[in-house]
């Protein structure tokens, strides 16, 4: 398992400990979240860019027409 550093803003005391298995199973989770998300935005802008393309539009020509 990873590691859960706690810096204490004030003191400026480090702590380290080990990670739960509920932290774990969390961060696991964010991650997949993230990149799912960081993918369907990817695949948004490969969209725009082909109807763009078809248009034979720039991004800045779009841009200005559709502001």
């Amino acid at each position: 398992m990873g590691k859960v550093v706690i810096v204490d803003a004030i003191t400026g005391e480090v702590t380290e400990r080990a990670q739960t298995a509920a932290e774990k199973t969390q961060n696991d989770k964010d991650q997949a979240e993230a990149e799912a998300q960081a993918a369907a935005l990817e695949t948004k802008a490969q969209a725009k860019a082909s109807a763009l393309a078809k248009l034979g539009l720039t991004a800045d020509e779009a841009a200005a027409l559709f502001g």
